[in-house]
């Protein structure tokens, strides 16, 4: 199957402390070539000034730790890199339990996440949280990457314990595809290139199984939804009575003639033309930028979401919404904060927390109704106005919101459309 270039694959990577997720960037990095030459003189000089015989790979991504230090808390780090057959996004978490909220973050626009494990220590605690959030997220693809092997003498039977402790606890979660990948960061096997030592391993390494991974069908190309995130009046010569629609594409197709209804409006009209980057299109899919032209003029602004006619969402103001909490403050009972949903923005107030999630068992708790920072939860919102949602399950991101507080402007939650 040919992948073309430009295609985009946004992963992370979560793993308990020490587990060796920086070595395993580094080594990612390293061995595909994607590091400049200043970079590498830099953490050449510095691995010799450590005393390190060869390249110390974690600092490849550690350049950050000195900030970390000093108190200043990063809270996600994504990197880039590119091989000749797709680009990658990495977005780099904490690995300890108090940043819960920063793998909800760093992990919400992921296409993959990789998980890993400790061939030592096996399946811990952190594990199942990682997986656990994983699987919340609704992530579409997750690769279980065992490392360390060579501290275990690559045995085979301890990588199967590893994957069979694995499959029992996730069995019951929603994860639609699990890789296993036996690995060793420090020396480079399975990461970039096949491992001589684990020759009983006949799948593919792990930047075959990222650059190979199919992720186009995990965007909904049947519903279609267009936020309008703005309204286009060049009012300049030969665009006088111009009247354009502007926005990505959160979901399914649009083509030229589609009969479409405007929401919450639910006035209707007929696409008359559709504009992407480079000129005039007959149809366009999720998730591209266009801007599109309507046969009849109607009243339609930000925050609005132009839809399929036959194919609508339900326009709500009660939601019930599974949330992480990223604040320091805890949720105030029946404050009012803004909702932030696709273009549009509202008031919203939380009626009811209805269980809150125990990350450490998964089990539900119906007495604890504070909400304090990294808790997840399920709670109902009320808005003050309706908002055209479909369920996260369905799209990830007409069923996404987040929580704003109004005097502050900072997101203090994040929330998935149940």
């Amino acid at each position: 199957m040919e992948i073309s270039n430009n295609q985009l694959l946004r992963f992370t990577t979560a793993g308990s402390v020490d587990d060796g997720k920086s070595t395993l960037i580094g080594r990612l990095l390293y061995d595909s070539k994607s590091i400049f030459e200043d970079q590498l003189e830099a953490v050449q000089n510095t691995s010799q000034k450590k005393g390190h015989e060869g390249i110390d790979l974690a600092l490849f991504t550690d350049g950050l730790r000195d900030e970390r230090e000093q108190g200043i808390t990063i809270d996600v780090a994504y990197r880039y890199f590119t091989t000749p057959k797709r680009k990658f996004i990495i977005a780099d978490t904490p690995g300890h339990i108090q940043y819960t909220r920063n793998m909800v973050t760093g992990a919400s626009t992921a296409n993959a996440a990789i998980i890993l494990i400790d061939a030592r220590h096996g399946v811990i605690e952190q594990t199942k949280r990682h997986a656990f959030i994983a699987s919340l997220l609704l992530i579409p693809h997750v690769i279980v990457c065992v490392n360390k092997m060579d501290l275990v003498d690559f045995k085979e039977e301890v990588f199967d314990r590893i994957v069979r402790e694995f499959e029992e606890f996730s069995s019951k979660m929603l994860i639609k595809d699990i890789r296993f990948i036996p690995i060793s960061a420090l020396m480079g096997d399975n990461v970039v290139n096949r491992s001589k030592n684990m020759d009983w391993f006949q799948d593919a390494p792990l930047l075959h199984t990222l650059e190979t991974m199919h992720i186009s069908s995990d965007i909904n190309k049947v519903d279609m939804r267009f936020p309008v995130q703005a309204v286009l009046r060049p009012q300049s010569e030969g665009f006088l009575d111009y009247r354009g629609y502007a926005g990505r594409l959160a979901g399914g197709i649009i083509r030229k003639g589609d009969n479409i209804t405007v929401m919450p409006s639910g006035f209707t009209s007929m696409v008359k033309s559709i504009e992407g980057p480079s000129g005039e299109l007959e149809e366009a899919f999720a998730p591209m930028s266009i801007s599109i032209t309507l046969e009849d003029d109607i009243d339609i602004g930000r925050g609005d979401m132009i839809v399929r006619s036959n194919n609508m969402p339900e326009a709500s103001q009660d939601i019930e919404v599974m949330l992480c909490w990223l604040h320091n403050d805890t949720a105030k009972p029946r404050a009012k904060y803004t909702i932030k949903h696709t273009a549009n923005a509202q008031t919203a107030m939380i009626k009811e927390v209805i269980y809150k999630i125990d990350i450490n068992t998964l089990g539900r708790k119906t007495d604890d109704k504070d909400l304090g920072m990294n808790d997840i939860c399920k709670v109902k919102l009320r808005t003050t106005k309706p908002l055209m949602v479909d369920v996260y399950r369905e799209n990830r991101t007409t069923g996404s919101i987040i929580l704003v507080d109004e005097a502050t402007n900072e997101t203090v939650a994040a929330g998935m459309i149940m």
